[in-house]
């Protein structure tokens, strides 16, 4: 990444243009100090930003590590040659109409194309970029305010969008930024590209991603590994979740926003931690900088209200953190510190009668974190300066800055609210070592991805990535599809397909009874009242099929003894890959919308993992002392469609329902939609 170096840590920046944007870059440079080569490019004005003014690149005394192009679409990519031409180091392109405006203008597309050829070899981030900020080594290549400061190390974040960036470095929340990139249409230099050259730095300590769509899945699988490398926890939040959203991303990058689910499940896979909201976002951030990864997602917490006590018991519903009960030791120990008027549980309400005494808080919060918990918890929530003091607050702090002492472990001060959390507070705490989290939801959610980060194993394989995602759909009839899927160790029910009614009695001979007969042709056969069970007549046959909306069916053996029912479907995502999902199956399907879902290819651990994820499981499982499926089968069935899919990368498989029995598990119906190289 040493490509990379004289672009995002320079010693001398140009500024190209002196309009409103590029004069802004010069003032946020000198504003936080930048004490290398300032220079500025302009064919006519006098001063700029206190500033002479070069006429021609060939004036500067060497070539420039950074410029910061401000200039319209044309100029820049003639800007641009020039600059590759005499070795500069690279630039930031903030000129808009290009790959982005294409729907408005269909010169956008050659525009890029032209800007690509003009840059050669030499970096460039952008087009349609705001900048990026460096608050490591004083470079703000950026035209507008930014709320951050100088630091020693923090966080590195990327974005799409400039003004979620303009926020973000307005936090208060005692979060310690390293770098702000914006990438722009990524024309040249990707999203994982710019994180893997962050991840180069040292003093950076995580990396926070916000993504409008996903693009280059081999770059984030190799962004994944280096962070893993490295110990630097990755934590992304992405947007195009709803209908709105998608059209919004479409229009605004050339980025494919892809689903949901594939994105979910390809975070996941890659171990990013993934959060859905911006304060959910820079809490779990700032808990990544100043403890790490967790190892799980057990704590103890701890408060001086009931109140709070009960909130910090109910927000951990529906999360993965977990309050392991107290031991014998801790109720001795506490029965000490607190006195026998203090009910003694996780969550802990220590009263108030031990408020300012920093020796019994110090105790108490100790044996509280002498049990398997990766993390402390006090809640405390500060007065606010204008009004009030907090110097009675003191006692809190050096009673937790001992207990991490002790314990090994570390112990957050949690505000119940979001502002009673004041910024210089946060900030002083970060300096002690001590996690600042603001506002109780946020805090679930840190330590829940937090964890999710610490336990992740990334897969030895790569994705499987389409060939062809243009072909035209071709849709295969069940019988078809089951054969497909038989061929690669897909167990399916005996069964044979018959042109009108005539052979139905010769087909059930060879199938015996009980039989099921489906019509073809129906996506849904249900619904379309195209399939009778468990006819044990020829005659039953015969009266099934008069009764159904086609003329060609498939007569096959009635599979019995069912554990439960589940749906394995495959989908061609172009934006994440194969996504595989595993569901509740049958009629459950739509009712239950119990599913889980990860990517092609997947092992057999992974997919145990998933299946025991599905509220359904403990049915395969075998509950209240029933008969469980054959779960091993199950694995197989699922790693034969995978295998399929891999071999012939169709648009979509669906086997729905797969019977789950005590010995086996047999496809009962199926659907494949080809694609790819099979269409």
């Amino acid at each position: 990444m040493e490509r990379f170096d004289r672009l995002l840590r320079p010693q001398s920046i140009l500024v190209v243009g002196g309009g409103t944007w590029g004069t802004e870059v010069l003032h946020q440079c000198q504003k936080m100090g930048f004490v290398g080569d300032l220079w500025v490019l302009h064919p006519t004005k006098d001063r700029i930003a206190g500033l002479t003014p070069y006429r021609s690149l060939a004036d500067l005394p060497r070539p420039p590590d950074a410029t910061y192009i401000g200039v319209n679409r044309h100029a820049t990519i003639d800007i641009v040659r020039d600059l590759s031409e005499i070795g500069a180091g690279g630039a930031i392109c903030f000129a808009s109409g290009f790959q982005e405006a294409v729907q408005e203008d269909a010169s956008g597309a050659d525009l890029q194309s032209a800007l690509l050829a003009a840059a050669g070899e030499m970096p460039i981030i952008g087009p349609n970029c705001y900048g990026l900020l460096n608050y490591l080594d004083g470079a703000a290549q950026w035209p507008d305010q930014h709320g951050g400061l100088s630091v020693e190390s923090g966080v590195a974040l990327i974005t799409q969008s400039s003004n979620i960036a303009i926020n973000l470095t307005m936090q208060r929340r005692g979060l310690p930024i390293a770098y702000v990139v914006t990438a722009g249409n990524q024309a040249q230099t990707s999203f994982a590209q710019l994180g893997l050259w962050l991840l180069e730095d040292p003093r950076v300590t995580a990396l926070g991603l916000h993504i409008e769509g996903v693009g280059d899945l081999r770059g984030f699988e190799a962004l994944a590994r280096a962070a893993h490398e490295k110990g630097r926890p990755i934590v992304v939040l992405k947007v195009g979740r709803s209908a709105q959203a998608q059209m919004a991303t479409i229009s605004h990058t050339a980025a494919l926003a892809g689903t949901d689910t594939g994105a979910r499940a390809l975070f996941a896979r890659l171990g990013m931690g993934q959060v859905d909201t911006l304060s959910d976002f820079l809490e779990t951030l700032k808990l990544l900088h100043v403890v790490g990864p967790l190892a799980f997602a057990s704590v103890a917490s701890m408060s001086c209200s009931g109140g709070e006590a009960s909130l910090m018991a109910d927000a951990a519903e529906g999360t993965d953190v977990i309050y392991p009960p107290l031991s014998d030791v801790q109720h001795r120990a506490l029965h000490t510190a607190l006195g026998p008027m203090v009910a003694r549980a996780n969550p802990l309400d220590y009263h108030t009668y031990i408020w300012g005494d920093v020796a019994a808080m110090t105790a108490t919060f100790t044996t509280m974190m002498d049990a398997p918990v990766a993390l402390g918890l006090v809640v405390v929530d500060f007065p606010r300066g204008d009004r009030c003091s907090a110097a009675a607050w003191e006692p809190v702090i050096e009673a937790v800055t001992e207990t991490q002492r002790r314990a090994g472990k570390p112990v957050a001060l949690l505000s119940s609210l979001v502002e009673n959390m004041p910024e210089g507070m946060a900030q002083r705490l970060v300096g002690l070592g001590i996690l600042p989290l603001c506002g109780i939801p946020e805090a679930m959610t840190a330590i829940s991805t937090a964890a999710l980060i610490g336990r992740a194993q990334l897969p030895a394989n790569d994705l499987t990535l389409p060939r062809d995602t243009h072909s035209t759909p071709v849709s295969m009839t069940e019988a078809a599809s089951k054969e497909a899927l038989q061929g690669f160790g897909v167990r399916v029910p005996q069964s044979v397909r018959v042109e009108g009614a005539t052979g139905l009695a010769d087909a059930a001979e060879k199938v015996g009874f009980p039989a099921v007969l489906k019509g073809e042709g129906f996506a849904h056969k249900t619904e379309a009242a195209a399939i009778a069970l468990n006819l044990t007549s020829a005659d039953a046959l015969e009266d099934a099929a008069a009764r159904m909306p086609c003329t060609s069916f498939v007569v096959e053996e009635m599979i019995s003894g069912a554990v439960a029912e589940l749906l394995i479907g495959v989908v061609c995502d172009p934006a994440h890959g194969y996504v595989l999902t595993l569901a509740a199956g049958g009629t459950l399907t739509e009712i239950m919308d119990d599913h889980v879902s990860l990517l092609v290819p997947s092992c057999p651990a992974a997919i145990k993992a998933a299946l025991t994820r599905l509220r359904i499981f403990s049915v395969l499982d075998g509950y209240r002392s029933g008969t469980g499926a054959d779960i091993p089968s199950i694995i197989d069935a699922v790693l034969a469609i995978q295998s399929y899919v891999i071999a012939h990368q169709p648009q979509e498989v669906e086997v729905n329902p797969l019977i789950c029995r005590a010995h086996d598990a047999v496809a009962a119906d199926a659907l494949i939609i080809k694609g790819g190289s099979d269409a």
